[in-house]
């Protein structure tokens, strides 16, 4: 759905430094190779010498409290081109090798804690506990947003990508199914735990308004009232038009599948075309900041209406169509580790916004503080952006005290959720094209058979 170019590098910014291979001593002068793996090193990463893939893929394991499985014999080989087949036996051998969790930051940040920390052994019963989770079994889940940043939260959504939240897992999450794709067979659960995220601090005078404060009974403020239905009116909220009904017993080839992403894209973005131009501040702004808008946020408001307003037609009749979709070995092997990044973010959003039940009112404010983007390259009036995207934020947040007063947190977990998109929609477009079938497929299949198991 959103084009882009392959690539099996971590993207993210470098949580520890590159250093000379030659820093890790005699011994190792002479290794260039991953350990893990064997692709090409960059440099020492928590503590040995390894490639960027194994650096990123160590890191989401600690810091998400990952279980994997194992489907053979728990010794899987692992090479630059099967590392992603078994991530029970990449993360083992991880640990086997050295790679030390303390030099990871607990909060999951770039940059590594302690660089002077180099390779650990432990032993076999530490890691033991380590890769069946009773090493985090003592760890308490905390609230996604309740993480003692919150009274510093303000409006504004043009967050570094180093500030997003990530997926979790614990061992009591449920596996992936994908006709037997070992690779894929990742836990999630909809729980999440605390993230070190606040935004950016340019309206904290408005402290009045604070979403800490106790619920009570109170009305909607006209006001309110009024420019959230002028939001809902603009929206068109009939299901989708593209066909997606495919005859029992009919096996859907993977151009057949992407013609079909391709379908719905198109449907979708013309509804946010026509949307734009039912927005009470359409107005308001010059054609140029529109368009500007538009093309930077395009991918996230396909998103977003995908995962609430439509997710009963793409969690349904797009996941009965990929479930009639059979990839190769080939296409298997060939998943990157930019899509299982996408996969399991795109899982975890999904059980969240499932989790919230987005009401039509809160969608509509979410998709325009979401296009009212401040902080993007080109355009000519963003101080106007910033009053209006304050003016959505507030409205947004007055709808959902007033309307679910006992759910403090509500409001807070729906903006959590804006950053999300914004870094999964960022990087869609590094997934290979011929990826995104299976892609759909992963997250579709996870995400309808929990759905039914709730």
């Amino acid at each position: 759905m959103f084009p882009g170019t392959a690539t099996d590098v971590e993207q993210m910014s470098s949580s520890s430094p590159v250093l000379p291979v030659n820093s890790m001593g005699n011994d190792r002068v002479e290794q260039r190779t991953c350990l893990i793996c064997g692709d090409r090193a960059t440099g020492l990463h928590y503590g040995i010498i390894s490639c960027e893939g194994c650096k990123g893929f160590f890191k989401r394991s600690i810091c998400n409290k990952r279980v994997y499985r194992c489907s053979r014999d728990k010794n899987c080989v692992m090479s630059r081109k099967q590392r992603n087949r078994c991530q029970y036996c990449r993360l083992l051998k991880c640990l086997q090798m050295g790679m030390n969790r303390k030099a990871i930051r607990e909060d999951g940040m770039p940059g590594g804690r302690n660089k002077s920390i180099g390779p650990v052994q432990i032993s076999e019963e530490e890691i033991e506990r380590i890769m069946s989770g009773q090493e985090f079994e003592g760890e308490a889940n905390m609230s996604w947003s309740n993480n003692g940043d919150s009274d510093h939260s303000s409006p504004g959504n043009g967050v570094s990508e180093s500030n997003q939240p990530s997926p979790v897992s614990t061992p009591s999450s449920r596996s992936v199914e994908l006709n037997g794709f070992a690779a894929l067979r990742d836990q999630y659960i909809g729980t999440p735990v605390s993230m070190h995220y606040q935004y950016l601090p340019h309206l904290f005078s408005y402290s009045a308004h604070s979403a800490l404060m106790p619920p009570q009974a109170r009305s909607l403020d006209p006001q309110s009232h009024s420019l959230i239905n002028q939001l809902v009116s603009a929206e068109d909220l009939q299901p989708l038009g593209t066909p997606m009904l495919i005859e029992d017993g009919y096996k859907v080839t993977q151009a057949e599948l992407f013609a079909l992403l391709c379908r719905l894209a198109d449907e979708l973005l013309f509804r946010q075309i026509a949307w734009i131009k039912k927005l009470p501040f359409f107005c308001e702004l010059s054609i140029k900041d529109y368009t500007c808008l538009l093309s930077s946020t395009w991918q996230e408001l396909i998103l977003l209406s995908s995962l609430t307003v439509y997710s009963k037609q793409i969690f349904g009749d797009l996941a009965d169509v990929t479930s009639k979709y059979s990839p190769s070995d080939d296409e298997l092997h060939r998943f990157s580790e930019e899509g299982m990044e996408v996969m399991e973010r795109l899982i975890y959003l999904f059980r969240k916004f499932n989790q919230l039940k987005v009401s039509n009112e809160e969608y509509a404010c979410m998709k325009a503080i979401n296009f009212l983007n401040q902080d993007i390259r080109g355009l000519t009036n963003a101080s106007q952006l910033e009053q209006l995207n304050k003016r959505y934020w507030y409205v947004c947040q007055d709808f959902t005290e007033y309307k679910y007063p006992h759910q403090p947190n509500r409001f807070p977990d729906l903006m959590m959720c804006l950053p999300e998109i914004r870094y999964i929609a960022g990087k869609m477009v590094n997934v290979p094209l011929e990826q995104l079938p299976l892609l759909f497929k992963a997250v579709l299949h996870s995400c309808k058979t929990n759905a039914s198991k709730e």
